[in-house]
């Protein structure tokens, strides 16, 4: 299993500690810039959807209270952008093959002693192999306007991570291998059985990372490998229903294409979701290249820094137009 936590704080981990995947391979979870504590929010109504909700807690209300103050101060700071080609941040070629080879080659924490550590090191190209079928389960707290709000926001996803990947993805009613929870403070916390539902011996550090998610973690993705396969067959992506819009959209934007592969932050990577700094809200066009080489048939999964670089140079250069393209044989 890899770990990458998503938005609030960013790290890439790689475990073993599975059972029933024993050995495992995949994404960890992924975080996004660690914001410093804001001032307390007083806990305030929230609107409910009281046909279709179960209560929340004065804690769940005055989280979403919080949350709205940080994507406040994010947006006030010029962060959280929507423009995804935007012309004050151009790249080359050759920026675009470090930045694959550090997000997609590269974890950033590992597990050790029951705990998630920061410490970068080399890694493997993982990605998947069998098409991905993203469902969402949605916590009884969770209105039902927002619910359909958000169906509709990852079907849409779904066919354009399916597009800049050139790899079927799509979103299922149910029985999908890539579950999104939504879920409010107390469901999250409460959560623990229903991962061990959707992943069978999951290892207990990896369910405290996500019912133990400390504030500054936004959303959390993990993806699960077969034994020791070096492609994914499960991932489970955690987003907080106490968000507000801009914050949920970002969440889901990083951890869905986190989860297909590119599963480290990289500081130098811009425009890009794919690093800590929350200036980008969405999925750039330099990220959509990035999950255009993951899926390129002439990478196999596996390949270390050393054999993926030069292939990944080749990409790079076709793909920005610095060389001609050649025809890629082969699949998985």
């Amino acid at each position: 299993m890899r770990m990458t936590r998503g938005r609030g704080g960013a790290i890439a981990l790689a475990s073993t500690a599975m059972l029933a995947l024993a050995a495992c391979q995949g994404g960890l979870p992924t975080l996004g810039a660690g914001l410093g504590p804001l001032s307390s929010p007083r806990p305030q109504s929230a609107p409910q959807d009281l046909a279709t909700t179960a209560p929340r807690s004065a804690e769940s209300v005055a989280m979403e209270a919080y949350f709205m103050q940080v994507e406040q101060s994010l947006v006030g700071q010029g962060l959280l952008r929507r423009d995804v080609a935007p012309r004050d941040a151009p790249y080359t070629a050759r920026q675009l093959t470090e930045d694959f080879i550090h997000i997609a080659l590269y974890d950033e924490y590992s597990n050790r002693g029951g705990a998630f550590v920061a410490t970068a090191s080399p890694s493997h190209l993982r990605r998947w192999a069998e098409p991905v079928k993203i469902d969402v389960q949605f916590s009884a707290s969770i209105p039902s306007q927002r619910q359909a709000q958000d169906r509709a926001t990852i079907s849409a996803y779904a066919g354009q991570l399916a597009r800049a990947s050139h790899f079927p993805v799509t979103a299922v009613n149910r029985g999908g291998n890539f579950t999104v929870l939504v879920m409010n403070e107390d469901e999250r916390r409460a959560a623990g059985p229903l991962l061990q539902e959707l992943v069978p011996g999951i290892d207990s550090t990896s369910v405290r990372a996500i019912t133990d998610l400390p504030p500054t973690t936004f959303c959390v993705v993990f993806a699960f490998s077969e034994g020791a396969a070096p492609t994914y067959s499960r991932a489970v992506a955690v987003i907080r229903g106490e968000h507000p819009d801009a914050l949920r959209l970002s969440c889901l934007h990083e951890e869905l294409a986190q989860g297909l592969g590119l599963a480290n932050d990289y500081p130098r990577a811009r425009p890009s979701i794919f690093n800590d700094d929350e200036e980008f809200a969405l999925l750039t066009r330099h990220d959509e290249l990035l999950l255009q080489i993951l899926y390129d048939p002439r990478l196999r999964p596996g390949m270390n820094e050393a054999q993926a670089r030069p292939i990944v140079s080749q990409i790079a250069k076709e793909l920005m137009g610095e060389a001609p393209a050649k025809i890629a044989a082969g699949t998985l």
